[in-house]
């Protein structure tokens, strides 16, 4: 099964937000096990489900119980990436919403977002694929907002929802989730669901170009194209994690179970620009440190669990990845909450 992953850019808003409100952020990201600049990593997709633990340490660092709400308040405008240009392109609010729709992966692989007209008021259901996330407080209320203050910035500050519906329940302070939002607020709903005035699907972009339009439809396809392209290499790194058990894993032995030629994979991976050697060396750095940091297996067991035929092969290999050796990276290690590979 492929990992689903969200783009960076959502992290790097949250990061923004964190600031502008004055949350530790360094505590945060300690936490987390990776350093601040993390989040300005080039290509930077992090895996869906590091939400779940994103959020709990956000809430616990900063004290505040509504913190993915008050976050949202705070969150930057969505500036400079293709899908805002293709909104501002398209001659109208609604053309740009639904050229999105195609190209809603570069945001994320586990959320989408599908709208249809119910009268004067037009319904835009809000999902993901982890029935974990898509029932998370601090996730909905947050992101809500940041579709929101996106869409205002390209509607001229006209954008106004007139109705949001959450999958998740709250035991307290709805009135206070209704009144940041500015409109009526439902909870414990069946879907995550935004409404909105359908007039405003006829809202003219003052920087409508056919000709650049066209030219944001080409980049945005390319984009897509390359990460339909990177695809291969979670499919790899599933099989690497099921054939590092049973001895050496090779890129024959891989490209078998994917059904295809050894040349093929080959190929492919060079498109995603990697090879197999460099998937499998960063898969078992990954998991490496996540039984270093996270279990008390010993250092023998985890050199047979990572695939390695002799100690000395193992502490070797981690230390030119890490800079540590594997016992220097667990006493590291033991004295925070490492997140590994979770972002």
């Amino acid at each position: 099964m492929q990992e689903l992953r969200d783009a960076g850019v959502m992290l790097r808003l949250i990061y923004e937000a964190m600031k502008r409100k004055g949350v530790d952020t360094g505590a945060i990201f300690d936490r987390l096990g990776v350093d601040e600049t993390y989040v300005y990593t080039d290509q930077l997709r992090t895996p869906h489900n590091a939400q779940l633990y994103f959020w709990q340490v956000v809430e616990e660092v900063s004290g505040d119980p509504d913190i993915g709400l008050h976050l949202g308040s705070l969150l930057p405008a969505y500036k400079g990436q293709v899908l805002e240009y293709l909104f501002l392109s398209s001659p109208t609010f609604g053309e740009g919403l639904r050229r999105a729709q195609s190209y809603q992966r570069l945001l994320s692989d586990a959320a989408k977002a599908d709208f249809f007209i119910e009268g004067t008021e037009v319904c835009m259901v809000l999902e993901t694929a982890s029935d974990e996330v898509r029932r998370l407080k601090h996730f909905n209320e947050c992101f809500v907002q940041g579709l929101i203050t996106f869409f205002r910035s390209i509607t001229d500050g006209c954008f106004q929802p007139v109705r949001i519906e959450f999958e998740h329940q709250r035991d307290r302070g709805q009135h206070h989730v209704r009144e940041v939002l500015g409109c009526d607020v439902v909870f414990g709903a069946e879907e995550n669901r935004l409404y909105f005035p359908a007039n405003l699907l006829n809202h003219a972009s003052a920087h409508a170009e056919p000709e650049l339009l066209a030219l944001h439809e080409r980049f945005a396809s390319e984009q897509v194209a390359r990460l339909e392209k990177k695809d291969i290499v979670g499919q790899v790194e599933r099989i690497v994690a099921e054939l590092l058990d049973g001895g050496e894993v090779t890129l024959d032995a891989v490209a078998a179970r994917l059904g295809i030629k050894a040349r093929t994979l080959r190929t492919r991976l060079t498109e995603a620009e990697t090879s197999f050697n460099q998937v499998l060396a960063d898969f078992r750095y990954r998991l490496a440190r996540q039984l270093l940091a996270t279990t008390d297996e010993s250092i023998d067991e985890i050199v047979y669990l990572t695939g390695f035929s002799e100690p000395s092969t193992f502490y070797r290999a981690f230390k030119r990845w890490s800079g540590n050796t594997p016992i220097e990276y667990r006493k590291l290690a033991s004295g925070r909450d490492v997140m590994v590979d979770a972002l």
